[in-house]
C-alpha cells in the first residue's frame, strides 16, 4: 500500500537578502504589495521588514509595465494584498534572480504523513509531495515522518534498506518516491 506525505508550507519564509541599515540577512514579508502607477506605467514590489532593524526592503514584482499589459484580477489580488499571491511570487525564480533574493525555509514547513500506522510495518512504499517548491533534505523528511534519526536513515540507505529511484542526499524540492525495508 503506497503511503501519501505533503511538504506543506505554514508560513511565508523568510527572504535572505542583506539589510542596507543593520547587515542583517533576513527579511520577513507580511504579504503586502506597493503599487506605483506613473501615468501609463506600473511598478509593484512586495515588502519586507527586516528581522533585526524593521527597515522596509522592496522585493520587484513588474518594473515600469504597461498598466495594460497586466491582466485586471492580478492588480485587484495585488490590491487586496493577497498572501496567496505574495506566497506564489515568492517562489518565482524571475522574482528571486531580479531582486538578487534567496529563501529561507527553516521552520515554514510541516510534513504531513497522514497518521503513524505505517510504522509497524515490515515494507512501506512512500509517495512524497511537495504543496510548494520548499527545499528539503530527503534523509530530513523520512527520519521526521518514519520516527528514526538522521544517522539511522542514513544506515539504512547504506545498508540498501531504504531505496528511491532519486538521489537521497543533497536536497529535493520535487516530488519523489522511496521503500523502506527494516
Amino acid at each position: 500500500m503506497l503511503e501519501n506525505w505533503v511538504v506543506m508550507p505554514t508560513c511565508l519564509p523568510l527572504v535572505r537578502r542583506r539589510c542596507h541599515a543593520c547587515a542583517s540577512e533576513r527579511f520577513r514579508t507580511s504579504g503586502k504589495f506597493r503599487v506605483n502607477a506613473n501615468h501609463k506605467l506600473i511598478d509593484v514590489w512586495l515588502l519586507a521588514l527586516c528581522t533585526a532593524c524593521g527597515e522596509t526592503a522592496k522585493i520587484a514584482v513588474l518594473e515600469r509595465m504597461s498598466v495594460r499589459s497586466v491582466r485586471p484580477e492580478l492588480l485587484d489580488r495585488m490590491h487586496d494584498n493577497d498572501p496567496g499571491l505574495a506566497a506564489e511570487l515568492l517562489q518565482d525564480p524571475v522574482v528571486r534572480r531580479r531582486s538578487r533574493i534567496a529563501l529561507d525555509w527553516d521552520n515554514a514547513w510541516r510534513l504531513d504523513t497522514g497518521g503513524s500506522d505505517h510504522l509497524d510495518r515490515e515494507v512501506i512504499d512512500v509517495s512524497v509531495r511537495f504543496a510548494a517548491r520548499i527545499p528539503v533534505r530527503p534523509v530530513r523528511l523520512i527520519a521526521e515522518g518514519c520516527g528514526l534519526s538522521r544517522a539511522e536513515v542514513e544506515r539504512l540507505i547504506m545498508e540498501g534498506k531504504l531505496v528511491s529511484t532519486v538521489r537521497l542526499s543533497g536536497k529535493l524540492s520535487g516530488d519523489f518516491t522511496f521503500t523502506l525495508k527494516r
